[in-house]
């Protein structure tokens, strides 16, 4: 049996030398040490033996084994480290090559414009102020002296929501005025930018979602001169201060008197039209906002004393702000998430 042993220990240790993957040693192990290996067929003679020898004989045979175990776990490694000299040598990294640049993100060209407007408020002692897109009739209608009976509250112009005859997604900023007043006593100014939704088939000028800013001030002794001053310095800041700068006047339910807000073209630039002009087609103006004096309806639903306090409000798309600023003539652009239109950004 001492023979046998010994036979096993050198045959084991000649092929483990000789196996060049894991698979190869794997089998070698179950050949020698696994259950029905050769190890354990030769330990089950040891009964055989005589009672002194038996002892030795276990001895000898778990010297072997352990020779065996330890020969394949060096082998082992052996093995992984020249798979792994081979894997450096065949993808070694040639730092000559140029690099492949990773594109990065940036901020929309929507939300640049939001963010641009919003810090001009905010340095002339604006907050900002937002509220909910999914809003109820009291602070998207009633409150802002629209009457049940008046076109916007139509299911033609309004997207209305399942949850209520009342909810629905609001379809202007005007809202968060309302909450606003409701929670803060005046003197107050603050603007309001956010999504908005109406009820619009999508073309070159009109989308059913679209951005909104607007602002409000209220206070005792505030006049449509304080409108005119604040939206003349923000449009010169945000145009350039030689833009030209005009009100007409105009009707909102919600402002008394109220006003159009158009600013030079800012592509011919004169404010007097030139022939062929593609963007303010010839006439030297663009509409960009509404605005006027709060009506005393709006501030008695808000619990304001409309015979202390007056107050002006201004509200308008920023898209279009933004198309006005890059030359952009479909709106449709801003929503369809094509990067070759958001990279020029």
């Amino acid at each position: 049996m001492r023979d046998e042993l010994a036979r096993l220990r050198a045959a084991a240790a000649a092929e483990i030398e000789h196996a060049g993957t894991a698979e190869a040693l794997e089998a070698i192990r179950l050949r020698y040490l696994g259950r029905k290996g050769e190890l354990n067929l030769v330990l089950r003679g040891v009964g055989a033996a005589p009672a002194e020898e038996r002892p030795a004989l276990g001895a000898l045979a778990n010297a072997v084994k352990d020779e065996i175990t330890d020969a394949l776990v060096q082998r082992g490694w052996f093995l992984q480290g020249e798979k792994l000299k081979a894997d450096l040598r065949g993808g070694r990294i040639d730092v000559t090559m140029p690099g492949r640049r990773r594109p990065l993100g940036h901020v929309h060209p929507l939300r640049a414009a939001e963010d641009e407007i919003v810090a001009i408020f905010v340095s002339m002692g604006f907050d900002v102020a937002e509220g909910p897109e999914v809003e109820d009739d009291f602070h998207n209608f009633e409150a802002l002296n629209i009457p049940r009976h008046h076109p916007a509250r139509d299911m033609h112009d309004t997207l209305y929501v399942d949850a209520g005859p009342d909810v629905l997604l609001r379809t202007h900023t005007s809202p968060v005025q309302i909450r606003v007043m409701r929670a803060t006593p005046p003197p107050l100014r603050v603007v309001m930018p956010g999504t908005v939704y109406r009820r619009d088939d999508p073309d070159a000028t009109h989308s059913p979602v679209f951005q909104q800013i607007e602002g409000l001030m209220v206070g005792e002794g505030v006049s449509f001169a304080d409108l005119k001053g604040v939206l003349v310095q923000f449009l010169q800041r945000l145009f350039g201060a030689d833009t030209g700068v005009r009100f007409r006047p105009s009707f909102f339910p919600f402002t008394e008197p109220s006003a159009e807000v158009d600013v030079a073209c800012v592509r011919c630039g004169t404010g007097g039209g030139v022939e062929g002009c593609r963007v303010c087609k010839g006439t030297g103006w663009l509409e960009l906002l509404g605005c006027g004096m709060v009506h005393p309806n709006v501030f008695r639903a808000v619990g304001y004393d409309a015979e202390r306090v007056q107050g002006f409000a201004f509200g308008m798309g920023i898209d279009r702000v933004v198309m006005m600023q890059r030359g952009i003539e479909d709106l449709r652009l801003f929503y369809e998430n094509d990067l070759r239109f958001l990279e020029q950004f």
